[in-house]
């Protein structure tokens, strides 16, 4: 146990700092200061080493979450750091981009605000960084076995690692220009600098994983022919096709999807020159939809310069405390207030889309909103409460319905289970032998801790149908589904 006395001394939760708001909207850089060291080894004291430590299960990674804040406690960086890798391969992602479901299932935030436990996991890792003891984790054998991994995000990036490790050769092949999926082009760089992938993605070459972007499977190579060239193919393509929203006015120009949007910016912010770029910068923005993707969109309109961001989210507002119905240690649905909701804008609940208005030329100048209410358990716009809302720019930030899936159950004749997803069997493994499936591909739209540990633990499985056993970890079964 850290400090024995540390959940009684310290009953104040400290986070970090988030830069001024007229500071941060001129630049790109993450929103967050560097912790002081005495803060995070304060709040990394007040872990209570619980006989059943919960967050073990709020975290699908398995985190040894009480081991490493004893660690950061006695100021051990190096074991520290050791006991993080032991189950995440990429804490400095997920310390900036995962919710924390770990905390909401911290047992002392029973009755006292959670351990920051997301707070301490980054620092551990920025620390490490800067002491120089992020170094590569080179093979003591090569098995002679090929992997092709199919997708660069989180869960094939750190499928390739573990499989890499284990001594096999494995080739990463990404259709867009560079390296990371999402975490390269879906996240704007004022949540995390891509600085952090660059440097993990150094990491994974020297220890012999093989990179190819600009490689679109299934139109420069086929499906079945990359099947032809490896032992074992694991797709982790992601759940790319972005959910719409079918209403009068839906073609009009000015009317995008939320990624249409932010991969450019993030191209741009890339130092790219991007052609017919989407710029908020004069225009009065509507974003559909209150969740993640929308608070990044809402967050990169501000720095382009935004006349107005108006947020709307077709149900009710959440709670701001644990509601009675999501008890400990489930993750609740609260209200939030991410970095971007504190840089401006309007949030607005209870708002159900009637139509996109047109200025008459087929350009978009409004959007027309009634009230939600619940009618037999459906959410339908209320009559006479209709109004427009000025919009030159509206993005769609509703969500994602699966993977790209029908070329890929063309080829290989998987199917699909019946969230839309890529059929897979509870050991990842598809209809094909030797091929497998992990991450958003096969489970659907989920977190980042849900992709490193489908993307660890398909690893394990290919490496067992390589060898006939394996020694790699395998925190999760494929269709093992959040608690809540």
């Amino acid at each position: 146990m850290a400090d024995p006395k540390g959940f009684l001394t310290t009953r104040e939760r400290e986070t970090a700092r988030r830069r001024p708001v007229e500071i941060r909207l001129m630049d790109w850089n993450e929103v967050y200061e560097q912790t002081d060291s005495g803060v995070v080894k304060r709040q990394a004291g007040r872990c209570m080493d619980c006989g059943v430590p919960f967050c073990h299960q709020g975290c699908p990674l398995g985190n040894l979450i009480p081991e490493w804040n004893d660690l950061v406690w006695r100021g051990d960086t190096k074991a520290a750091l050791d006991r993080l890798h032991a189950t995440n391969n990429f804490p400095e992602f997920t310390g900036r981009l995962c919710p924390a479901p770990c905390e909401s299932a911290c047992v002392l935030g029973i009755n006292q605000p959670a351990v920051t436990i997301k707070q301490v996991e980054v620092s551990i890792i920025d620390d490490a960084v800067a002491q120089g003891l992020l170094t590569p984790v080179i093979p003591t054998r090569m098995t002679e076995k090929t992997v092709a991994v199919v997708g660069s995000g989180p869960a094939g990036l750190a499928a390739a690692q573990q499989l890499t490790r284990i001594g096999h050769t494995v080739a990463v092949y990404e259709r867009d220009d560079r390296i990371g999926g999402l975490l390269r082009y879906g996240i704007p760089d004022f949540k995390m600098e891509k600085q952090h992938l660059d440097r993990r993605l150094e990491q994974m070459a020297a220890e012999g994983t093989i990179f190819r972007s600009g490689v679109n499977i299934g139109v420069d190579i086929t499906w079945e022919q990359l099947y032809e060239r490896y032992d074992a193919v694991v797709i982790a393509t992601g759940a790319l096709v972005p959910r719409d929203l079918s209403v009068p006015g839906r073609d009009l120009d000015g009317v995008h999807f939320a990624m249409d949007y932010l991969v450019p910016a993030n191209r741009r912010v890339a130092g790219d020159q991007v052609e017919n770029q989407i710029d908020a910068r004069g225009k009065h923005v509507i974003i559909l939809g209150g969740g993640d993707t929308g608070a990044d969109c809402l967050g990169t309109a501000h720095r382009q310069g935004a006349l107005s961001v108006t947020t709307l989210a077709i149900g009710k507002q959440p709670p701001v405390e644990r509601p009675e119905n999501q008890p400990w240690p489930v993750m609740p649905t609260l209200f939030e207030v991410a970095s971007a909701h504190e840089e401006g804008g309007e949030r607005a609940y209870l708002a159900s889309t009637v139509e996109f208005v047109d200025d008459g030329s087929g350009r978009v100048s409004g959007v027309r909103v009634a009230e939600t209410e619940f009618v037999n358990g459906a959410r339908v716009p209320k009559s006479g409460t209709e109004r427009v809302l000025a919009a030159d720019l509206v993005l769609l930030a509703l969500g994602f319905t699966g993977p790209e899936s029908a070329e890929v159950s063309s080829a290989f004749d998987t199917g699909l289970d019946d969230r839309g997803n890529i059929a897979r069997t509870n050991s990842y493994e598809t209809a094909r032998p030797g091929v497998f499936v992990a991450g958003d591909a096969g489970r659907g739209q989920s977190l980042i801790v849900w992709a490193i540990a489908e993307g660890r633990s398909v690893a394990a499985q290919v490496d067992r149908y390589l060898q006939g056993t394996t020694s790699l970890p395998s925190p999760v079964s494929a269709h093992e589904r959040p608690l809540s």
